[in-house]
C-alpha cells in the first residue's frame, strides 16, 4: 500500500479520464475511484490495477448503502472486497445514506434521521462492512435538504456517537458541509468545531449547483470560494488531511481538475508554512 501525506490533495478518477491518465501518468498525488464503476467494466479494472501500482488508491462506495434498515448486501460487498484485496487502498469510504429497498437500488444518496434506531441501523451495517473488509470504513457526512421532525440530535451529534460504537473513521466532506449549513441553516463552521478531529482521515471538496434558493451537490462546477474559505478554517481547526477534489457531472479536462488539487495543495502549504513561522518565534 502507498501511503498519501496528510497535505496532499488527489481527484477523482472517472472513467471518461482513464485512459489519458494510464497515458500521461499526470502529476496527481493520489486518485479516488467509485469501484461501482469498475466492477461492471473488466477493462477499466485492469488499468486500474496497473495505476494502483503507481498512484495511492482511495475507493469511494456509492452501493453500499450504510443506513439500510434491509441490512447490507453482501454480494456487493463482497465484490467491493475483492477489489479492495486487488487494489490495496489508502482508504475505503461511504455515505451516510441509504439507497436500497429490497432489491431496487436507487440512483440516490437518501437521507436518514438521527435518533437512536437510526443509530443502531447503522452501527450495525458498518460493523459488516468493517468485518468483511478488515478495516476502518470512513463515513461521510451528507448534503441535506431537508430534516426529520424524528431526529433527536445533530448530525455532528450522530457521527460522534457512530465513531465511538463503531471504530468507524470519518471523511469530512467540506462543500457538502457548506451545502448542508446554507440549505438547513446552520453555522458550518461550529459543525466543524463538533466534529472528532482524531477521527477524520480525509477531506473532500467538490463544486455546488444554486437552484431556487438551495445548493445541489452536483460535482459538476468549480470549488466556489465559500467551500474553499471553509477549507483554510477546517486546516486550522483539525489540521491538513489527504484532500480529494471531486467532479463527477460536467467533466472538465484532466487539466482543471489538477488545477483544483494545485490550489488546494497551495492552501495547505501556506497553513503549514505560517504553522511553522509561529512556532520558531515562540
Amino acid at each position: 500500500m502507498i501511503s498519501i501525506p496528510p497535505n496532499a490533495s488527489g481527484i477523482g478518477l472517472r472513467l471518461p479520464h482513464i485512459a489519458e491518465v494510464v497515458a500521461t501518468h499526470p502529476p496527481a498525488t493520489w486518485l479516488e475511484i467509485h469501484p461501482e464503476n469498475f466492477l461492471a467494466n473488466p477493462h477499466a479494472a485492469e488499468l486500474l490495477s496497473e495505476l494502483a501500482r503507481q498512484y495511492p488508491i482511495s475507493i469511494h462506495t456509492v452501493g453500499i448503502s450504510i443506513g439500510s434498515a434491509g441490512g447490507i448486501d453482501r454480494r456487493h460487498l463482497k465484490r467491493i472486497r475483492d477489489l479492495v484485496d486487488r487494489t490495496k487502498p489508502v482508504f475505503v469510504s461511504g455515505h451516510l445514506a441509504w439507497s436500497t429497498h429490497n432489491d431496487t437500488y436507487l440512483n440516490d444518496l437518501l437521507p436518514l434521521p438521527y435518533n437512536a434506531e437510526a443509530l443502531r441501523v447503522v452501527e450495525m451495517n458498518v460493523h459488516k462492512v468493517q468485518d468483511e473488509l478488515g478495516r476502518p470504513y470512513l463515513i461521510e457526512n451528507p448534503s441535506s435538504y431537508l430534516g426529520f421532525a424524528a431526529s433527536t440530535m445533530t448530525e455532528a451529534e450522530f457521527l460522534c456517537k457512530l465513531v465511538r460504537r463503531s471504530g468507524c473513521r470519518l471523511l469530512c466532506d467540506l462543500s457538502n458541509i457548506h451545502v448542508s449549513a446554507h440549505n438547513m441553516n446552520f453555522n458550518p463552521r461550529e459543525y466543524i468545531d463538533a466534529l472528532p478531529a482524531e477521527s477524520i482521515d480525509e477531506f473532500h471538496l467538490g463544486g455546488y449547483t444554486p437552484e431556487d434558493g438551495l445548493l445541489l451537490d452536483t460535482h459538476a462546477a468549480p470549488i466556489a470560494d465559500h467551500a474553499w474559505n471553509l477549507y483554510a478554517y477546517a486546516l486550522r481547526r483539525l489540521g491538513p488531511r489527504p484532500t480529494l477534489i471531486e467532479w463527477d457531472n460536467d467533466l472538465p479536462p484532466l487539466g482543471v481538475l489538477l488545477g483544483e488539487a494545485a490550489r488546494a495543495d497551495k492552501i495547505a502549504a501556506d497553513f503549514i508554512d505560517r504553522e511553522a513561522d509561529c512556532a520558531r518565534s515562540r
